[in-house]
């Protein structure tokens, strides 16, 4: 993690990001903002944990902050968005937060590669964007997917099904005062739980994945 951030001025960083570029669609029929807050509804109304709800919300913010472009898929360009989206969360966030974002695209190929149906509720644009990333995972880098990074695929996973699907119902257009006090929350537990100079805290365990 960088330099730690207070959780209020990166929340007020955040709304101005999403103010000023929340209304770019990068292919899809809805738009940054509509996308994040929609699957963070869901996430909540699934009962998902505080964190898993910030991922939900939070996941996409790369495509704001990367220079390609809104037509950069277009182009044949991969933004690795993902990335971009964790490296600047890790600013204010945990890793119950970073990690199932960082991971939501490896995710995404894994469930292509594995969960029937999965690909043929895919949107065009997350369509093309697949084949950018690499398409359908293989076995064994599956395998290699899961030893790595254990429980936080599950949470990447579940993030994945919190995406609302094509005719959902448009939510409000603006980051509210409520999604301020569960960022900020979401934001001084992850900070609290950093590891110090000795190494990494231990984390709780998961149960598998079934499937």
């Amino acid at each position: 993690m960088t330099s730690p951030v207070d959780a209020d001025a990166f929340f007020t960083e955040l709304s101005d990001l999403f103010s000023r570029l929340g209304a770019l669609h990068y292919g899809e029929d809805v738009s940054q903002l509509e996308h994040a807050l929609q699957t963070a509804h869901h996430a909540r109304v699934d009962g998902a944990p505080p964190a898993l709800v910030a991922a939900a919300l939070l996941h996409d913010v790369g495509h704001m902050m990367q220079k390609a472009g809104e037509d950069a898929a277009d182009r044949g360009i991969d933004t690795r968005h993902e990335h971009i989206s964790a490296g600047y969360l890790s600013r204010a966030f945990g890793p119950e937060v970073t990690e199932p974002v960082r991971l939501h695209v490896a995710a995404k190929r894994c469930l292509a590669a594995t969960a029937p149906g999965y690909v043929d509720r895919l949107s065009a644009a997350s369509l093309q964007s697949l084949a950018l990333q690499g398409g359908p995972m293989s076995p064994a880098a599956r395998r290699d997917q899961d030893v790595a990074v254990g429980h936080h695929t599950i949470d990447a996973a579940d993030l994945l099904e919190f995406e609302p699907r094509a005719g959902a119902q448009r939510r409000s257009q603006t980051l509210s005062g409520r999604h301020r006090a569960r960022l900020c929350g979401s934001a001084q537990r992850g900070l609290a739980s950093e590891p110090g100079p000795a190494g990494r805290a231990d984390e709780p365990g998961r149960p598998a994945r079934s499937g």
